[in-house]
């Protein structure tokens, strides 16, 4: 868990610094797993979210506003009653253990003073929050542990609070150098060196050991049998400067971001281990850092739990059609044998009087081709030779007009097939709840979902994707397959510039020109857009076509999104996040009159 003990403690100096001294006003818990703790002072209010999820179990202040449920849960309703108007007295952290205990200066019934203790314990699937009386006793937790959960702690009220169990590990704020060299000595010598320092070391996540034998081995794997000398002094200089951060706590905010955009991993170290793969990104504060990775992580998780049943519909849709493709497909190889048939029958009709009836077989000379020997031909005995010929031409027809249906039904499920293929990747593009509904509305509309009954409310249309070019062109990028339709066939001007990914999947692409020549510059950028927001975002040298809005067309009948396009030219492109986000920048930053 990249949220450890030394990044928790970064964490405590921040709310100290916040929120140390201040109101605890509102208390909400928007959910069986979470909490969130509303502070005043006299100039600002601040929301510190404390949430027990196993996937993402943290504590910080957070933006999010939470949605009161109809009524508050038990504890909820008894934090409510203890804590509201109490101020926030001190905060610990027992060396670098995951857990925070918030004391507060509360009055009791009476109205006598008492210190009451909201401990925030991170530990995975066993995350808790527990709340303890000035005594040391347990009031309530938000998941209480009986003895048929866990034998050695139990968390339950009346109880008197226990730390979690201790870890066998070195404590980067007390152990010595020594202690840790002598530590690592007495693991296998065959262990790589970061799991041997996530062995050894407490509050500190698997990124941080990466990281530090990375710096280590400057980039190269090692273990502990194959550290060298020079390695080990290394070691020991990278583990020094860390624990003093660690110390003095004066460790700056880092993300880890891939390069589409997904969060990967924090740290209050800048990270170097990833190299060119992905992006660090620093960040002001701590708290703004985890808001943002979890925000973004829950999201994702959010829309692929959402998504499911379109993914589902989908790829049901699209290995039916592959059956039905290859099943044709076979069925038109045997139609190419129709030509024999006919000659078949045209032997029977100029052998009638030789063939006898109820014969199994006739051989006949091959008229059509005198070099070859004589063919054999397979007769129904039941019938007369004449009525055999009528069966091979009636089956040669059957073949003529099969091959004819085939060859269109074939054409029309690979196209079919391809509209699929675009509707993949408009979901594996799909950000928010709203594109997921158009994504809905669209296979509802081609009939792949069954509509609802009754009279449903449509989602509003949502509007292309904006860009600015470096030099000032407007370029507009759909999101899904009806809207590249509008995008491109009604908003489009016919002197714009259409581009799209050559033979891949992906997004309509205009360059808004109002008149003017359209630049090489535009060009290019238009083309890194389109390249990105398609299949082939994660390739490199993306083909990608463009040519005036003109000569881009629809076909009668044809799905969302499927044009044809002529007198277009091809150009190569990189597709490059940053490129994109600089792009972004610039709409964002230009004026409105001037895209007019």
């Amino acid at each position: 868990m990249a949220l450890d003990g030394a990044f928790l403690s970064h964490i405590k100096k921040e709310i100290e610094e916040t929120a140390l001294g201040a109101k605890l006003d509102k208390i909400y818990q928007p959910n069986k797993e979470e909490m969130v703790l509303s502070f005043r002072t006299r100039s600002d209010t601040m929301k510190l979210l404390m949430s027990a999820r196993a996937n993402s179990a943290r504590i910080h202040f957070t933006r999010y506003v939470p949605e009161n449920p109809k009524s508050p849960p038990m504890l909820c309703m008894l934090l409510r009653k203890r804590l509201i108007g109490a101020r926030l007295a001190a905060i610990r952290q027992p060396g670098l253990e995951r857990l925070l205990c918030l004391d507060f200066d509360a009055v009791n019934e009476l109205g006598d003073p008492v210190r009451l203790t909201l401990v925030m314990e991170i530990m995975g699937r066993y995350s808790n929050i527990i709340f303890v009386d000035e005594n040391g006793k347990i009031i309530d937790a938000l998941k209480r542990v009986d003895a048929e959960m866990s034998s050695e702690r139990l968390v339950l009220p009346g109880l008197t609070y226990q730390l979690p169990p201790p870890q066998n590990k070195l404590c980067l704020l007390q152990a010595s150098l020594q202690e840790i060299e002598d530590r690592l000595q007495s693991i296998p010598s065959d262990m790589e060196l970061s799991k041997a320092l996530l062995n050894s070391l407490q509050g500190v996540s698997p990124i941080v050991c990466r990281e530090l034998a990375y710096l280590t081995g400057r980039g190269s794997d090692i273990t502990i049998k194959t550290m060298t000398e020079q390695q080990r002094d290394r070691l020991f200089f990278f583990l020094g400067r860390t624990a003093e951060t660690v110390k003095n706590r004066d460790g700056k905010p880092y993300m880890v971001i891939s390069p589409t955009q997904k969060p990967i991993d924090f740290s209050f170290l800048n990270i170097e281990q990833y190299g060119l793969t992905a992006v660090v990104k620093p960040y002001a504060c701590f708290s703004e850092l985890l808001d943002a990775f979890y925000t973004e992580r829950d999201r994702i998780d959010r829309m692929r739990v959402r998504s499911q049943d379109l993914l589902r519909i989908l790829t049901t849709a699209s290995d039916r059609l592959s059956r039905k493709i290859n099943l044709q497909r076979a069925e038109l190889s045997h139609c190419a044998e129709r030509d024999q048939m006919r000659i078949c029958g045209d032997l029977i009709n100029a052998n009638l009087y030789t063939i006898p009836k109820g014969a199994p077989f006739a051989e006949l000379q091959n008229f059509y081709d005198e070099n070859l020997p004589l063919v054999k031909i397979k007769l129904n005995p039941a019938l007369s030779p004449s009525q055999n010929a009528q069966k091979y031409y009636k089956e040669y027809h059957k073949a003529s007009t099969a091959e004819k249906m085939l060859t269109v039904q074939i054409r029309q499920a690979e196209q079919e097939l391809d509209y699929i293929d675009t509707v993949f990747e408009e979901l594996s593009r799909a950000a928010t709840e709203r594109d997921l509904s158009e994504i809905r509305a669209e296979l509802t509309e081609q009939g792949y979902i069954r509509a609802p009954k009754g009279r449903q409310k449509q989602p509003a249309p949502m509007g292309p994707m904006e860009f600015m070019s470096s030099d000032g062109f407007q370029i507009l990028v759909g999101r899904n397959n009806r809207q590249n339709d509008r995008l491109t066939l009604k908003q489009a001007n016919n002197n714009d510039i259409w581009l799209h990914t050559k033979n891949i999947p992906g997004s309509h692409t205009i360059v808004v020109t109002q008149g003017r020549s359209v630049t090489e510059t535009a060009i290019y950028e238009a083309a890194v857009l389109a390249a990105f927001y398609s299949r082939g975002k994660e390739s490199s040298k993306v083909p990608v076509d463009y040519t005036e809005v003109r000569h881009v067309s629809k076909p009668q009948g044809a799905k969302p999104g499927m044009v044809i396009y002529v007198n277009y030219k091809t150009i190569y492109v990189n597709p490059d996040p940053d490129f994109i986000d600089s792009l972004k920048s610039n709409f964002n930053g230009k004026p409105m009159e001037s895209m007019l």
